[in-house]
């Protein structure tokens, strides 16, 4: 039984297989090729957070894999409120054939994946978001076809996504700059290891920005921070992703940004709307990667 909970405990030669298995999934579904490596299975999908593109592509993806979605919503409970996590884990095991959650603290996954007997599957916390960082490296592999030299800048705050960008570019040997203002940075320990891993770490957009191949940002307030709104946009000023720091990056340099969009804040509506921007691209392929995942660790 395989979890899909961060990248950590998958290896280069497991992640490049799923996007390769991503990859003809997508073609397979582009040339109208039926793939039922799931057929007749359950799937049960826990939502602890709003989402959009999350929520639409795995149930989508669940339907073209040949399986059925169950959405535990409001309805069921957020994960560990109306019942033990490891009670619900029990329960839940005994009439699904995997688990899909979105919800807040990491260990609230960590934890079903203990007393669960099928797999879990990770959607996003506030930790890491595994699924995204897999979407963005099969965006860029198409677009690139490798990695060799290849420089991906992320622009933000230090967060979830940020954190499992450098996984994800560790693992597959993509170099990593991350750029943010220095009260928004990783905290000391895990800011020393991703530099020992060879991520490089900016405080000034452009310094960071030279021979740049791919910007990539996100919202400067997240989820749970709206108090903190107004004096984030404040310390995020110059950090926005506009046509002038796209000047200072390499020629034909990619635009990622995983939605949704502040528009105006972290990125300009020039930028997102130009032909630099592969924004669409990257959330189409959070169907593609995401089969790819199910068909793993679900079967």
């Amino acid at each position: 039984m395989k979890n899909f909970i961060n990248l950590d405990n998958w290896s280069k030669n497991e992640l490049e297989d799923l996007l390769d298995k991503a990859l003809k999934l997508k073609s397979e579904l582009k040339t109208n090729i039926p793939h039922k490596h799931l057929d007749q299975k359950n799937i049960g999908m826990i939502f602890d957070k709003s989402s959009l593109r999350t929520r639409v592509s795995f149930e989508v993806g669940i339907n073209q894999l040949g399986a059925h979605a169950i959405v535990l919503g409001d309805s069921a409970g957020k994960l560990g409120e109306r019942e033990p996590i490891a009670d619900f884990a029990r329960v839940a095991s005994r009439y699904v054939d995997g688990l899909i959650v979105r919800t807040y603290e990491e260990s609230r996954i960590t934890e079903l994946a203990k007393y669960s007997s099928v797999p879990i599957i990770n959607a996003l916390s506030d930790e890491s978001h595994p699924c995204q960082s897999m979407a963005d490296a099969l965006t860029l592999i198409e677009h690139w076809g490798k990695f060799d030299g290849k420089i991906l800048a992320y622009v933000g705050d230090s967060n979830n996504v940020t954190r499992s960008l450098v996984r994800m570019a560790c693992k597959l040997g993509l170099q990593m700059h991350v750029i943010s203002p220095q009260d928004y940075q990783f905290e000391s320990t895990e800011l020393k290891h991703w530099k020992d891993q060879g991520v490089k770490f900016f405080t000034d957009p452009k310094e960071g920005s030279p021979g740049v191949n791919a910007f990539y940002t996100d919202v400067w307030t997240s989820m749970g921070q709206e108090e903190e709104k107004e004096k984030r946009i404040k310390d995020f000023q110059g950090f926005i992703i506009d046509n002038a720091l796209i000047q200072c990056a390499a020629d034909d340099v990619k635009v990622l940004h995983c939605l949704p969009a502040h528009r105006g804040e972290e990125i300009s509506d020039e930028v997102i709307e130009s032909n630099h921007s592969i924004v669409f691209d990257q959330a189409e392929n959070r169907l593609h990667i995401q089969k790819a995942i199910m068909t793993v660790c679900f079967n």
